[in-house]
């Protein structure tokens, strides 16, 4: 299937009432490789914005994640194709210089950025789950933290100066899980669990010191995601995900990345978004406030159903949630 066509596959009602809504305005979203990264990207794009899309894969290189088979030129292609400006640039955000030459690259090119999206991950194959912190590998736990925190920092550091240059500047963090989810519990891997809840902070803090320049700072968080490597997990595709039921019944709730991408790109176009400032927020959550939907019409409640019927014994079934 080609690019354009895959675009235009997500489309629905619910995404020609925003159309449009981000023409002039600039988004970069940092590791937009794949998954919620590149769904948010394509949604970005498709109410009109032009996206500048950062990785570490790309076509003729491959990031140690392993996976050749999204890149961000790909990425920028679809962004395109949905109606937006697809800009692709090959940067690992652990290197201060190459983040600051993206940075002075979108401010000469356009003289703004209205959205940054700290979505940099890319640590899941360091994970070993339900192992002590003494037995974790040292090098793998501290890679973690690396990846899912300093990328983060390091790119607010130098896109921000950028942002507040205009009211109305929107910051998203990305992480997996909510405020309400990770508080209370444990997240099975000390290092993994610092990474997930520190984007949770980080868009408390950041909200605290945008205020004064009119911009907003939020988190948010997918719920169970089918992303390509979750999909390839389970051995299925995007078209018999449900097929993986059998195996791993909670995969009932599971979203598309489409769905946190309508959600980023709803909070976008939003001129309210400040009641968001410093909020840890869900795609399931948003559906509801925004009135968009997955790709299948339904809308998924992830975390509410892992806090209600997973963990809180709750007596329902999962079309209750979607």
């Amino acid at each position: 299937m080609s690019t354009a066509a895959a675009a235009r596959d997500t489309r629905d009602e619910g995404d020609a009432r925003a159309a449009r809504d981000l023409r002039g305005k600039v988004a970069l979203v940092a590791g937009a490789t794949r998954g919620a990264g590149r769904a948010m990207a394509v949604e970005l794009g498709r109410a009109g914005a032009t996206v500048y899309v950062t990785g570490r894969t790309t076509r003729g290189n491959v990031s140690e994640v392993g996976r050749a088979t999204e890149t961000i030129e790909e990425t920028a292609e679809l962004v395109t194709a949905a109606g937006g400006t697809g800009v692709a640039v090959p940067v690992d955000h652990l290197e201060p210089e190459r983040v600051r030459a993206l940075v002075e690259r979108i401010d000469r090119d356009h003289g703004r950025l209205d959205v940054l999206v700290n979505d940099v991950w890319g640590g899941d194959h360091l994970l070993d789950f339900d192992t002590k912190v003494w037995e974790v590998e040292l090098e793998k736990g501290l890679r973690m933290l690396r990846l899912g925190v300093e990328t983060h920092l390091v790119t607010s550091h130098f896109a921000l100066p950028l942002l507040i240059r205009r009211p109305g500047g929107l910051v998203v963090e990305v992480t997996d899980g909510t405020a309400e989810y990770n508080g209370p519990r444990y997240r099975g891997n000390l290092f993994f669990d610092l990474a997930k809840n520190a984007p949770i902070r980080a868009a408390f803090g950041l909200a605290e010191e945008l205020r004064e320049y009119g911009c907003t700072a939020v988190c948010v968080s997918p719920g169970f995601l089918r992303s390509e490597e979750m999909l390839d997990g389970f051995g299925v595709t995007e078209e018999n995900w449900r097929d993986a039921v059998a195996r791993e019944p909670h995969f009932a709730i599971a979203e598309s990345p489409a769905y946190i991408g309508r959600a980023v790109a709803a909070l976008a176009c939003d001129p309210d978004v400040a009641r968001w400032n410093g909020q840890s927020l869900s795609s399931g959550q948003l559906a509801q406030e925004y009135g968009f939907t997955d790709t299948d019409g339904s809308r998924p409640d992830g975390w509410r159903y892992f806090i209600e019927v997973v963990h809180g014994g709750k007596e329902a079934g999962v079309e209750e949630y979607r």
